[in-house]
Order: structure tokens, then sequence, then C-alpha cells
């Protein structure tokens, strides 16, 4: 699991994108990324999961997201990727799919 928080932008989504690689290295297909404690996310940090998405699948994995936030939830919604990602309301409903 990877809990993120603050902004994921430009600036920020370097940093996450090199997290997620190392997990995917490290042989962890199985992913929760944990976006409770974000405030913003931009197109940036949109691509970065879905460049972390598409690297665990080609290992049979998947990657799952924890929100809540109805702002950022709005933005999954309005680019479509909540039909991509499989979003849950917590950490442990997140496990346990």
């Amino acid at each position: 699991m990877l809990e993120v928080g603050g902004e994921i932008d430009v600036a920020t989504a370097p940093r996450l994108r090199e997290q997620l690689i190392a997990l995917v290295n490290d042989q962890r297909y199985q992913i929760v990324v944990d976006l409770e404690a974000v405030d913003f996310i931009d197109s940036t940090g949109l691509g970065v999961l879905i460049g972390a998405l598409k690297r665990v699948r080609t290992h049979d994995g998947d990657l799952a997201l924890v929100c809540t936030e109805p702002r950022i939830l709005k933005v999954f919604e309005i680019t479509g990727l909540l039909s991509v990602f499989a979003v849950h309301p917590s950490v442990d409903a997140a496990v346990s799919a």
C-alpha cells in the first residue's frame, strides 16, 4: 500500500512515479494507493496512476485506489477513469476486493 497526501501535480508526480516503479521492481503487483489525504490531482498525476496500472497489469496485477473525497472522485469521473480504476471507500475494502 502507498499513502499519498497533498497535491499530485507536475512538481510532485515524478516522486510518486518513482515510488510506484520501485514497488513493481520489488515484484509487488497488487498495489493499493490511498488518496484520502490528497487535496488536488492534475493530468500529470492521473498519467502516473495510469502508467502504474499498465505496468502492474503486464504482470497480471492490479492497482486499486482508496478515495472518498468528492473533489478528487469528480476528476476521475470527468476523465472517465472511474471505469478504469477500482476505487474503494477504505483500505480494508480495497485489500479484500
